[in-house]
Protein backbone atom coordinates (compact mmCIF):
# COMPACT_ATOMS: atom_id res chain seq x y z
CA UNK A 1 0.00 0.00 0.00
CA UNK A 2 0.92 3.63 -0.44
CA UNK A 3 2.94 4.78 2.53
CA UNK A 4 2.84 8.08 2.49
CA UNK A 5 0.17 10.04 0.71
CA UNK A 6 0.90 13.06 -1.88
CA UNK A 7 -1.19 16.12 -1.15
CA UNK A 8 -1.57 16.56 -4.79
CA UNK A 9 -1.53 13.42 -5.58
CA UNK A 10 -4.59 13.10 -3.67
CA UNK A 11 -6.50 16.38 -4.70
CA UNK A 12 -5.99 15.54 -8.64
CA UNK A 13 -7.54 11.63 -7.63
CA UNK A 14 -10.44 13.82 -6.62
CA UNK A 15 -10.69 15.85 -9.15
CA UNK A 16 -10.77 13.15 -11.65
CA UNK A 17 -13.19 11.16 -9.79
CA UNK A 18 -15.54 13.98 -9.79
CA UNK A 19 -15.49 14.58 -13.58
CA UNK A 20 -15.93 10.76 -14.11
CA UNK A 21 -19.26 10.66 -12.08
CA UNK A 22 -20.67 13.70 -13.37
CA UNK A 23 -20.91 11.80 -16.84
CA UNK A 24 -18.12 13.77 -18.39
CA UNK A 25 -19.36 13.14 -22.40
CA UNK A 26 -15.92 13.68 -24.07
CA UNK A 27 -14.18 10.57 -22.81
CA UNK A 28 -10.90 10.74 -24.73
CA UNK A 29 -10.19 14.37 -23.17
CA UNK A 30 -11.03 12.57 -20.01
CA UNK A 31 -8.53 9.81 -20.38
CA UNK A 32 -5.88 11.96 -21.91
CA UNK A 33 -6.42 14.41 -18.95
CA UNK A 34 -5.76 11.15 -16.57
CA UNK A 35 -2.63 10.60 -18.72
CA UNK A 36 -1.57 14.17 -18.33
CA UNK A 37 -1.80 13.62 -14.60
CA UNK A 38 -0.05 9.80 -14.50
CA UNK A 39 2.97 11.85 -16.28
CA UNK A 40 3.05 14.53 -14.19
CA UNK A 41 2.67 13.06 -11.18
CA UNK A 42 4.80 10.57 -11.81
CA UNK A 43 7.77 12.76 -12.89
CA UNK A 44 7.96 10.57 -16.16
CA UNK A 45 8.85 12.51 -19.79
CA UNK A 46 6.55 10.86 -21.95
CA UNK A 47 2.85 8.07 -21.40
CA UNK A 48 0.79 6.14 -23.35
CA UNK A 49 -2.47 4.80 -22.93
CA UNK A 50 -3.59 1.47 -25.55
CA UNK A 51 -6.40 0.07 -26.12
CA UNK A 52 -6.99 -3.65 -26.65
CA UNK A 53 -8.64 -5.13 -30.60
CA UNK A 54 -9.88 -8.17 -29.44
CA UNK A 55 -10.73 -8.95 -33.20
CA UNK A 56 -7.53 -8.33 -34.58
CA UNK A 57 -5.31 -9.35 -31.42
CA UNK A 58 -3.57 -6.34 -30.79
CA UNK A 59 -3.15 -3.22 -28.79
CA UNK A 60 -3.67 0.62 -30.13
CA UNK A 61 -2.72 4.22 -29.07
CA UNK A 62 -5.70 5.94 -28.01
CA UNK A 63 -3.53 8.57 -25.78
CA UNK A 64 -0.10 9.41 -26.60
CA UNK A 65 1.51 12.31 -24.76
CA UNK A 66 5.39 13.33 -24.49
CA UNK A 67 7.86 14.52 -27.39
CA UNK A 68 6.67 12.04 -30.17
CA UNK A 69 2.86 11.47 -28.88
CA UNK A 70 1.99 12.12 -32.47
CA UNK A 71 4.44 10.25 -34.27
CA UNK A 72 3.73 6.79 -32.19
CA UNK A 73 -0.02 6.84 -32.42
CA UNK A 74 0.14 5.79 -36.09
CA UNK A 75 1.38 2.23 -34.64
CA UNK A 76 -0.16 -1.03 -33.25
CA UNK A 77 1.32 -3.76 -31.03
CA UNK A 78 0.60 -6.88 -31.40
CA UNK A 79 -0.77 -8.66 -28.03
CA UNK A 80 2.33 -10.49 -26.03
CA UNK A 81 4.46 -8.35 -27.99
CA UNK A 82 6.85 -5.99 -26.39
CA UNK A 83 6.71 -4.65 -22.31
CA UNK A 84 2.72 -3.42 -23.00
CA UNK A 85 1.58 -6.51 -25.11
CA UNK A 86 3.31 -8.25 -21.95
CA UNK A 87 1.45 -6.82 -19.83
CA UNK A 88 -2.36 -6.91 -21.69
CA UNK A 89 -1.47 -11.01 -22.03
CA UNK A 90 -0.35 -11.87 -18.34
CA UNK A 91 -2.80 -8.63 -16.63
CA UNK A 92 0.46 -7.66 -14.79
CA UNK A 93 1.89 -4.62 -14.37
CA UNK A 94 5.42 -4.18 -14.47
CA UNK A 95 8.54 -1.91 -13.78
CA UNK A 96 11.58 -1.93 -16.00
CA UNK A 97 14.30 0.54 -14.93
CA UNK A 98 16.52 -0.90 -17.87
CA UNK A 99 14.41 -1.32 -21.00
CA UNK A 100 17.03 -2.05 -23.19
CA UNK A 101 18.16 -4.82 -21.98
CA UNK A 102 14.02 -6.21 -20.90
CA UNK A 103 13.92 -9.58 -23.55
CA UNK A 104 10.08 -8.31 -24.12
CA UNK A 105 11.26 -4.56 -25.26
CA UNK A 106 10.06 -4.00 -28.73
CA UNK A 107 12.57 -1.21 -30.08
CA UNK A 108 11.73 -1.05 -33.40
CA UNK A 109 8.98 1.75 -32.84
CA UNK A 110 11.65 3.78 -30.73
CA UNK A 111 14.00 3.57 -33.14
CA UNK A 112 11.48 4.83 -36.12
CA UNK A 113 10.81 7.78 -34.07
CA UNK A 114 13.66 8.15 -32.97
CA UNK A 115 12.59 8.18 -28.89
CA UNK A 116 14.70 5.93 -26.80
CA UNK A 117 12.69 4.24 -23.59
CA UNK A 118 15.40 3.38 -20.81
CA UNK A 119 12.62 3.25 -17.55
CA UNK A 120 8.87 2.32 -17.97
CA UNK A 121 6.02 1.41 -15.82
CA UNK A 122 2.60 -0.39 -17.85
CA UNK A 123 0.11 -1.63 -15.93
CA UNK A 124 -3.47 -2.60 -16.69
CA UNK A 125 -6.46 -1.08 -17.01
CA UNK A 126 -9.02 -3.86 -16.00
CA UNK A 127 -12.69 -4.11 -16.63
CA UNK A 128 -14.16 -7.04 -14.35
CA UNK A 129 -10.80 -8.13 -14.15
CA UNK A 130 -10.70 -8.22 -17.95
CA UNK A 131 -7.72 -6.32 -19.31
CA UNK A 132 -9.21 -3.59 -21.73
CA UNK A 133 -6.08 -1.59 -22.35
CA UNK A 134 -2.72 -0.98 -21.00
CA UNK A 135 -1.38 2.47 -19.49
CA UNK A 136 2.78 2.96 -19.52
CA UNK A 137 4.95 6.10 -17.90
CA UNK A 138 7.84 6.23 -19.82
CA UNK A 139 11.13 7.73 -18.74
CA UNK A 140 11.79 9.03 -14.92
CA UNK A 141 13.16 12.18 -14.98
CA UNK A 142 14.86 10.94 -11.24
CA UNK A 143 17.83 8.88 -12.69
CA UNK A 144 17.05 6.42 -10.00
CA UNK A 145 14.23 5.37 -12.46
CA UNK A 146 10.87 4.20 -11.21
CA UNK A 147 9.83 3.18 -7.57
CA UNK A 148 7.03 0.89 -6.27
CA UNK A 149 4.84 4.00 -4.66
CA UNK A 150 4.95 5.10 -8.42
CA UNK A 151 3.54 2.05 -9.69
CA UNK A 152 0.89 1.79 -7.08
CA UNK A 153 -0.38 5.60 -8.09
CA UNK A 154 -0.37 4.83 -11.93
CA UNK A 155 -2.39 1.46 -11.07
CA UNK A 156 -4.73 3.72 -9.33
CA UNK A 157 -4.96 5.70 -12.43
CA UNK A 158 -5.77 3.07 -14.62
CA UNK A 159 -8.94 1.84 -12.28
CA UNK A 160 -9.88 5.49 -12.67
CA UNK A 161 -9.64 4.93 -16.85
CA UNK A 162 -11.54 1.84 -16.75
CA UNK A 163 -14.40 3.42 -14.85
CA UNK A 164 -14.42 6.15 -17.14
CA UNK A 165 -14.68 3.72 -20.03
CA UNK A 166 -17.54 1.49 -17.72
CA UNK A 167 -19.10 4.93 -17.66
CA UNK A 168 -18.76 5.66 -21.34
CA UNK A 169 -20.27 2.32 -22.24
CA UNK A 170 -23.37 2.74 -20.10
CA UNK A 171 -24.26 5.89 -21.44
CA UNK A 172 -24.07 4.80 -24.77
CA UNK A 173 -26.42 1.44 -23.75
CA UNK A 174 -28.33 3.90 -22.40
CA UNK A 175 -28.76 6.15 -25.20
CA UNK A 176 -28.77 3.31 -27.32
CA UNK A 177 -32.04 2.19 -25.76
CA UNK A 178 -34.00 5.29 -25.36
CA UNK A 179 -34.02 5.97 -29.00
CA UNK A 180 -34.72 2.15 -29.55
CA UNK A 181 -37.42 2.39 -27.04
CA UNK A 182 -38.51 6.19 -28.63
CA UNK A 183 -38.85 4.21 -32.19
CA UNK A 184 -40.91 1.22 -30.43
CA UNK A 185 -43.41 3.42 -29.01
CA UNK A 186 -43.91 5.74 -32.10
CA UNK A 187 -44.38 2.70 -34.19
CA UNK A 188 -46.50 0.97 -31.97
CA UNK A 189 -48.63 3.96 -30.66
CA UNK A 190 -46.88 7.23 -31.55
CA UNK A 191 -48.36 7.71 -35.20
CA UNK A 192 -49.98 11.23 -35.65
CA UNK A 193 -53.37 12.27 -36.71
CA UNK A 194 -53.35 14.46 -40.24
CA UNK A 195 -55.71 16.97 -39.56
CA UNK A 196 -57.65 18.60 -42.30
CA UNK A 197 -60.36 20.41 -44.28
CA UNK A 198 -58.21 22.00 -47.49
CA UNK A 199 -58.61 20.41 -50.82
CA UNK A 200 -54.97 20.67 -51.57
CA UNK A 201 -54.35 18.47 -48.34
CA UNK A 202 -57.01 16.08 -49.08
CA UNK A 203 -55.74 15.80 -52.90
CA UNK A 204 -52.45 14.94 -51.18
CA UNK A 205 -53.59 12.19 -48.98
CA UNK A 206 -54.83 10.71 -52.00
CA UNK A 207 -51.72 11.04 -54.06
CA UNK A 208 -50.41 9.54 -51.02
CA UNK A 209 -52.41 6.69 -51.09
CA UNK A 210 -51.04 5.81 -54.50
CA UNK A 211 -47.51 6.06 -53.78
CA UNK A 212 -48.10 4.42 -50.28
CA UNK A 213 -48.73 0.93 -52.17
CA UNK A 214 -45.08 1.13 -54.55
CA UNK A 215 -41.98 0.69 -53.12
CA UNK A 216 -40.55 4.39 -54.56
CA UNK A 217 -38.56 6.60 -52.72
CA UNK A 218 -40.35 9.69 -51.65
CA UNK A 219 -39.35 13.19 -51.32
CA UNK A 220 -41.45 15.51 -49.16
CA UNK A 221 -40.79 18.85 -49.72
CA UNK A 222 -42.13 22.30 -47.88
CA UNK A 223 -41.53 24.96 -45.24
CA UNK A 224 -40.51 23.99 -42.12
CA UNK A 225 -42.82 22.71 -39.66
CA UNK A 226 -45.69 21.95 -42.42
CA UNK A 227 -45.71 18.65 -41.30
CA UNK A 228 -43.80 16.13 -43.30
CA UNK A 229 -43.15 13.47 -40.81
CA UNK A 230 -46.83 13.43 -40.50
CA UNK A 231 -47.21 12.32 -43.99
CA UNK A 232 -43.81 10.29 -44.10
CA UNK A 233 -46.26 8.19 -41.46
CA UNK A 234 -48.84 8.13 -43.58
CA UNK A 235 -47.02 6.32 -46.45
CA UNK A 236 -45.55 3.87 -43.85
CA UNK A 237 -49.01 3.24 -42.42
CA UNK A 238 -50.50 3.22 -45.63
CA UNK A 239 -47.84 0.68 -47.26
CA UNK A 240 -46.97 -3.33 -47.25
CA UNK A 241 -43.93 -2.51 -44.89
CA UNK A 242 -46.91 -0.75 -42.29
CA UNK A 243 -46.37 -3.90 -39.89
CA UNK A 244 -42.55 -3.24 -39.32
CA UNK A 245 -40.34 -0.47 -38.73
CA UNK A 246 -40.76 3.39 -39.41
CA UNK A 247 -37.43 4.18 -38.38
CA UNK A 248 -36.83 8.18 -38.19
CA UNK A 249 -33.66 10.16 -38.73
CA UNK A 250 -32.93 13.81 -38.52
CA UNK A 251 -30.19 14.69 -40.56
CA UNK A 252 -29.68 17.90 -39.20
CA UNK A 253 -29.55 16.98 -35.75
CA UNK A 254 -26.84 15.46 -34.94
CA UNK A 255 -23.00 16.03 -35.87
CA UNK A 256 -21.26 14.77 -38.35
CA UNK A 257 -18.81 12.58 -36.74
CA UNK A 258 -22.00 11.25 -34.97
CA UNK A 259 -24.12 10.77 -38.26
CA UNK A 260 -22.38 7.66 -39.95
CA UNK A 261 -22.74 5.63 -36.91
CA UNK A 262 -26.24 6.57 -36.14
CA UNK A 263 -27.12 5.38 -39.82
CA UNK A 264 -25.22 2.39 -40.27
CA UNK A 265 -23.95 1.08 -36.70
CA UNK A 266 -20.47 0.56 -35.87
CA UNK A 267 -18.30 -1.79 -34.29
CA UNK A 268 -16.21 -2.30 -30.95
CA UNK A 269 -13.20 -0.44 -31.14
CA UNK A 270 -14.16 1.87 -34.26
CA UNK A 271 -13.23 4.86 -32.62
CA UNK A 272 -13.08 6.95 -29.13
CA UNK A 273 -15.79 5.44 -26.97
CA UNK A 274 -16.82 2.71 -29.63
CA UNK A 275 -16.96 0.06 -26.80
CA UNK A 276 -19.39 -1.98 -28.18
CA UNK A 277 -21.11 -3.16 -31.16
CA UNK A 278 -24.04 -0.58 -32.36
CA UNK A 279 -26.99 -0.96 -34.86
CA UNK A 280 -27.64 1.61 -37.24
CA UNK A 281 -30.97 3.01 -38.33
CA UNK A 282 -30.81 1.32 -41.70
CA UNK A 283 -30.41 -2.07 -39.92
CA UNK A 284 -33.50 -1.29 -37.14
CA UNK A 285 -35.28 -0.22 -40.34
CA UNK A 286 -34.97 -3.67 -42.20
CA UNK A 287 -38.29 -4.69 -43.72
CA UNK A 288 -39.78 -1.65 -42.93
CA UNK A 289 -39.01 2.55 -43.90
CA UNK A 290 -36.62 4.63 -43.09
CA UNK A 291 -37.41 8.46 -42.57
CA UNK A 292 -34.82 10.46 -43.22
CA UNK A 293 -35.45 14.34 -42.17
CA UNK A 294 -33.72 17.24 -43.36
CA UNK A 295 -31.61 15.26 -45.94
CA UNK A 296 -31.02 18.53 -47.28
CA UNK A 297 -28.22 18.68 -44.48
CA UNK A 298 -26.39 16.02 -45.28
CA UNK A 299 -22.82 16.12 -45.26
CA UNK A 300 -21.62 15.32 -48.74
CA UNK A 301 -19.20 12.44 -47.47
CA UNK A 302 -22.15 10.37 -46.24
CA UNK A 303 -24.50 10.91 -49.35
CA UNK A 304 -22.42 8.37 -51.69
CA UNK A 305 -23.49 6.17 -48.61
CA UNK A 306 -26.83 6.63 -48.55
CA UNK A 307 -26.59 6.37 -52.76
CA UNK A 308 -25.43 3.21 -52.30
CA UNK A 309 -27.84 1.76 -49.97
CA UNK A 310 -30.77 3.00 -52.33
CA UNK A 311 -29.47 1.40 -55.23
CA UNK A 312 -27.38 -2.58 -54.04
CA UNK A 313 -29.35 -2.39 -50.38
CA UNK A 314 -26.21 -2.93 -49.15
CA UNK A 315 -23.50 -0.86 -46.38
CA UNK A 316 -20.75 -1.76 -43.68
CA UNK A 317 -20.88 -0.42 -39.88
CA UNK A 318 -17.94 1.82 -39.45
CA UNK A 319 -14.91 0.08 -38.42
CA UNK A 320 -15.84 -2.53 -40.39
CA UNK A 321 -15.66 -4.15 -43.88
CA UNK A 322 -18.25 -6.65 -43.37
CA UNK A 323 -21.17 -5.93 -46.00
CA UNK A 324 -24.86 -6.28 -44.56
CA UNK A 325 -28.08 -5.89 -46.54
CA UNK A 326 -31.31 -4.62 -45.95
CA UNK A 327 -34.57 -4.33 -47.16
CA UNK A 328 -36.13 -0.78 -46.65
CA UNK A 329 -37.81 1.99 -48.17
CA UNK A 330 -36.59 5.46 -48.10
CA UNK A 331 -38.54 8.56 -47.50
CA UNK A 332 -36.79 11.85 -47.32
CA UNK A 333 -37.72 15.41 -46.67
CA UNK A 334 -36.31 18.58 -46.76
CA UNK A 335 -36.89 22.62 -46.43
CA UNK A 336 -34.70 23.35 -48.84
CA UNK A 337 -34.55 24.48 -52.49
CA UNK A 338 -32.36 21.40 -53.17
CA UNK A 339 -32.42 21.54 -56.85
CA UNK A 340 -30.51 24.68 -56.30
CA UNK A 341 -28.28 22.73 -53.51
CA UNK A 342 -27.64 20.22 -57.08
CA UNK A 343 -26.17 23.32 -59.26
CA UNK A 344 -23.56 24.53 -56.19
CA UNK A 345 -22.43 21.08 -55.86
CA UNK A 346 -23.67 21.02 -52.13
CA UNK A 347 -25.73 17.91 -53.26
CA UNK A 348 -25.01 14.86 -55.11
CA UNK A 349 -27.46 15.11 -58.23
CA UNK A 350 -26.98 11.52 -58.49
CA UNK A 351 -28.61 11.06 -54.96
CA UNK A 352 -31.17 13.57 -55.96
CA UNK A 353 -32.65 11.82 -59.02
CA UNK A 354 -32.75 8.53 -56.99
CA UNK A 355 -34.55 10.76 -54.12
CA UNK A 356 -36.67 12.34 -56.30
CA UNK A 357 -38.80 9.72 -57.86
CA UNK A 358 -41.79 10.62 -56.24
CA UNK A 359 -41.45 14.43 -55.12
CA UNK A 360 -44.57 15.63 -52.84
CA UNK A 361 -44.83 19.23 -52.11
CA UNK A 362 -46.49 20.21 -48.86
CA UNK A 363 -48.10 23.99 -48.61
CA UNK A 364 -47.62 25.69 -45.70
CA UNK A 365 -50.15 26.65 -43.25
CA UNK A 366 -51.00 30.17 -44.98
CA UNK A 367 -52.40 28.43 -48.63
CA UNK A 368 -54.64 26.30 -46.56
CA UNK A 369 -56.63 28.45 -44.34
CA UNK A 370 -59.53 26.32 -43.72
CA UNK A 371 -56.91 23.92 -41.87
CA UNK A 372 -56.54 26.35 -38.98
CA UNK A 373 -59.82 26.42 -36.87
CA UNK A 374 -59.26 22.67 -37.44
CA UNK A 375 -56.12 22.23 -36.03
CA UNK A 376 -56.68 25.13 -33.36
CA UNK A 377 -59.75 23.30 -32.08
CA UNK A 378 -57.76 20.06 -32.12
CA UNK A 379 -54.55 21.46 -30.30
CA UNK A 380 -57.12 23.03 -27.87
CA UNK A 381 -58.71 19.82 -26.75
CA UNK A 382 -55.58 18.20 -26.13
CA UNK A 383 -53.98 20.93 -24.46
CA UNK A 384 -57.09 21.19 -22.17
CA UNK A 385 -56.31 17.68 -20.87
CA UNK A 386 -52.46 18.32 -20.33
CA UNK A 387 -53.08 21.16 -18.20
CA UNK A 388 -56.26 19.95 -16.80
CA UNK A 389 -58.18 23.16 -17.85
CA UNK A 390 -61.13 24.22 -19.59
CA UNK A 391 -62.55 26.34 -22.41
CA UNK A 392 -65.66 26.27 -24.55
CA UNK A 393 -63.24 27.12 -27.81
CA UNK A 394 -62.11 30.51 -29.14
CA UNK A 395 -63.67 33.82 -29.20
CA UNK A 396 -64.34 35.33 -32.94
CA UNK A 397 -61.44 38.05 -31.56
CA UNK A 398 -59.09 35.25 -31.20
CA UNK A 399 -60.18 32.71 -34.86
CA UNK A 400 -59.85 36.11 -36.62
CA UNK A 401 -56.53 36.39 -35.44
CA UNK A 402 -55.36 32.79 -36.11
CA UNK A 403 -57.11 33.24 -39.48
CA UNK A 404 -55.25 37.19 -40.04
CA UNK A 405 -51.82 35.52 -38.82
CA UNK A 406 -49.58 34.25 -41.41
CA UNK A 407 -47.95 31.32 -39.61
CA UNK A 408 -44.28 31.40 -40.62
CA UNK A 409 -43.45 28.27 -38.26
CA UNK A 410 -46.64 26.57 -39.52
CA UNK A 411 -48.66 24.17 -38.07
CA UNK A 412 -45.97 23.92 -35.12
CA UNK A 413 -45.90 27.25 -34.73
CA UNK A 414 -50.08 27.07 -34.30
CA UNK A 415 -49.06 24.34 -32.19
CA UNK A 416 -47.38 26.11 -29.59
CA UNK A 417 -49.64 29.08 -29.54
CA UNK A 418 -52.30 27.36 -28.54
CA UNK A 419 -50.47 25.61 -25.84
CA UNK A 420 -49.11 28.66 -24.59
CA UNK A 421 -53.04 30.01 -25.01
CA UNK A 422 -54.26 27.35 -22.99
CA UNK A 423 -51.88 28.30 -20.12
CA UNK A 424 -52.67 31.56 -19.92
CA UNK A 425 -56.18 31.92 -20.67
CA UNK A 426 -58.29 32.70 -17.54
CA UNK A 427 -62.22 33.08 -19.28
CA UNK A 428 -64.67 30.63 -20.87
CA UNK A 429 -62.96 31.43 -24.34
CA UNK A 430 -59.70 31.91 -25.61
CA UNK A 431 -59.29 35.41 -26.30
CA UNK A 432 -57.23 36.78 -28.85
CA UNK A 433 -55.20 38.44 -26.14
CA UNK A 434 -53.97 35.16 -25.29
CA UNK A 435 -52.46 33.73 -27.96
CA UNK A 436 -50.07 36.16 -27.83
CA UNK A 437 -49.20 37.22 -31.87
CA UNK A 438 -47.29 40.28 -32.77
CA UNK A 439 -49.18 40.23 -36.16
CA UNK A 440 -52.68 39.59 -37.10
CA UNK A 441 -54.56 42.70 -36.56
CA UNK A 442 -57.97 42.89 -38.47
CA UNK A 443 -60.23 46.23 -39.42
CA UNK A 444 -62.81 46.95 -37.17
CA UNK A 445 -65.93 45.31 -38.08
CA UNK A 446 -64.90 42.62 -40.29
CA UNK A 447 -66.06 38.81 -40.25
CA UNK A 448 -69.24 39.60 -37.69
CA UNK A 449 -70.26 36.62 -38.44
CA UNK A 450 -68.81 33.65 -37.44
CA UNK A 451 -68.58 31.39 -40.34
CA UNK A 452 -65.46 30.10 -42.20
CA UNK A 453 -66.25 32.18 -45.42
CA UNK A 454 -65.76 35.27 -43.42
CA UNK A 455 -63.31 33.87 -41.39
CA UNK A 456 -61.35 32.94 -45.16
CA UNK A 457 -62.05 36.69 -46.06
CA UNK A 458 -60.52 38.08 -43.15
CA UNK A 459 -56.99 35.90 -44.05
CA UNK A 460 -57.14 36.52 -47.37
CA UNK A 461 -57.64 40.40 -46.45
CA UNK A 462 -54.80 40.58 -44.17
CA UNK A 463 -52.43 38.38 -46.08
CA UNK A 464 -52.33 40.37 -49.53
CA UNK A 465 -52.18 43.48 -47.30
CA UNK A 466 -49.23 42.54 -46.01
CA UNK A 467 -47.52 40.94 -49.26
CA UNK A 468 -48.65 44.63 -51.18
CA UNK A 469 -46.37 46.28 -48.02
CA UNK A 470 -43.99 43.97 -48.34
CA UNK A 471 -43.57 44.99 -52.22
CA UNK A 472 -44.36 48.64 -51.90
CA UNK A 473 -47.84 47.82 -53.12
CA UNK A 474 -46.09 47.24 -56.37
CA UNK A 475 -48.92 45.42 -58.23
CA UNK A 476 -46.99 43.24 -60.20
CA UNK A 477 -44.42 42.65 -58.01
CA UNK A 478 -46.81 41.30 -55.41
CA UNK A 479 -49.06 39.11 -57.57
CA UNK A 480 -45.87 37.26 -58.52
CA UNK A 481 -45.04 37.10 -54.45
CA UNK A 482 -48.33 35.45 -54.40
CA UNK A 483 -48.04 33.60 -57.87
CA UNK A 484 -51.59 35.21 -59.28
CA UNK A 485 -51.94 36.77 -62.09
CA UNK A 486 -51.87 40.40 -62.24
CA UNK A 487 -55.73 41.29 -63.31
CA UNK A 488 -57.07 38.85 -60.30
CA UNK A 489 -54.87 40.62 -57.89
CA UNK A 490 -56.48 43.99 -58.64
CA UNK A 491 -59.78 42.52 -58.63
CA UNK A 492 -58.69 41.01 -55.36
CA UNK A 493 -58.00 44.64 -53.65
CA UNK A 494 -61.09 46.13 -55.07
CA UNK A 495 -63.54 43.35 -53.69
CA UNK A 496 -61.32 43.17 -49.80
CA UNK A 497 -61.23 46.95 -50.10
CA UNK A 498 -57.89 47.22 -49.99
CA UNK A 499 -56.38 50.59 -50.49
CA UNK A 500 -52.72 52.20 -50.16
CA UNK A 501 -52.60 54.17 -46.99
CA UNK A 502 -50.17 56.74 -49.20
CA UNK A 503 -52.98 57.26 -51.68
CA UNK A 504 -55.52 58.48 -48.90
Amino acid sequence: MLSNIDVNKFHTLIEINSLINSNYKNVHSLLSQIMESATRLSDAEASSLFFMDKQRNELYFEVALGPKGNEVQKYTVKLGEGIAGWVALNNKSLIVNDVASDKRHLSTIGEEINYASKTMIAVPMRVKDECIGVLEVINKRDAAGFSQDDLEWLEIFANQAALAIVNAKNMEEAYSEIMNLKDLLKNDQGYHTIITKSPVILEKLEIIDRVAQTDSSVLLLGESGVGKELFAEQIHLRSKRRSSPFIRVNCAALPEGLLESELFGHVKGAFTNAISNRQGRFEMADSGTIFLDEIGDLPLSLQAKILRVIQEKKFEKVGSDVTHTVNVRIIAATNKDIEEQVKKNEFRQDLFYRLNVFPVYIPPLRQRPEDIPELANFFLDCFMKETKKQFEGFSQDALDALLSYSWPGNVRELQNCIERACVMGKNKHIGREDLFLKYGETREGEATERNLKNAINVFKTNFIRRVLEENDWNQTDTSKALAIQRTYLSRLIKELKLFNPKEL
